[in-house]
């Protein structure tokens, strides 16, 4: 057998295999996992959020288990996700009119301006994005610089879970997104595409290449 290490997932003491993610390591456990997963290691969802403290240290970071590796004496707690009572409500209509953009926005999230600069929602950023910046950026009307800024967001949560004012960054952050991708130009080449297509230059084929059997 492997030599294998030991960690604590929520509360319970299990054996683990060295270089194993924190979520492979809790899938070979003998509970089934019906929550913290949804994209089953890839990044890219945000569901696995955690609270990890490394053995002989006194504060514990936030991670997704699917990209941080067990160590030996590792603390794990997995961190649940509940809607908050306040919903933002906005249809992509109300995004069409750039002159409108920062009115609307402070509309939708009227709690934007209350941020304390606390720096708590940088430190939960699993995917190091500055976003105490990006609200900086939003409240002062720097909307596309904002939107740049959350490219790499997974919505995971997490800058929502810390922030003592509820302004739920990331969703801020999806907003302005939302309105930079509906405002903007679409693609050249697929402007031209569908002239060429319009005036009869481009032919399209809608048979398949993949032959037929007969009866």
């Amino acid at each position: 057998m492997s030599e294998t290490i030991r960690i604590s997932i929520d509360g319970k003491v299990v054996d683990a295999t060295p270089g194993n993610s924190i979520l492979h390591t809790r899938l070979e456990g003998d509970t089934p996992l019906t929550a913290n997963i949804g994209c089953m290691g890839q990044g890219v969802c945000g569901s696995c959020r955690c609270l990890v403290r490394k053995a002989g240290e006194r504060s514990a970071q936030t991670r997704l288990a699917c990209e941080t590796t067990v160590e030996d004496g590792m603390q794990v707690s997995f961190i649940d996700y509940y809607l908050p009572d306040h919903v933002h409500h906005y249809r992509p209509h109300d995004l069409r009119d750039g002159w409108q953009a920062l009115p609307q926005l402070q509309q939708t999230f009227p709690e934007l301006s209350h941020c304390r600069h606390c720096s708590g929602c940088d430190r939960a950023c699993p995917r190091h994005i500055p976003v105490q910046q990006g609200m900086a950026l939003a409240a002062s009307g720097q909307l596309q610089a904002a939107a740049a800024l959350f490219d790499a967001c997974i919505m995971c949560n997490l800058c929502t879970l810390a922030c003592p004012e509820n302004i739920r960054p990331n969703h801020v952050g999806l907003y302005l997104r939302r309105a930079q991708a509906i405002q903007n130009l679409r693609p050249g080449d697929l402007l031209r595409r569908l002239e060429q297509q319009a005036r009869g230059e481009l032919a399209i084929n809608t048979r398949s290449d993949t032959p037929r059997s007969e009866a």
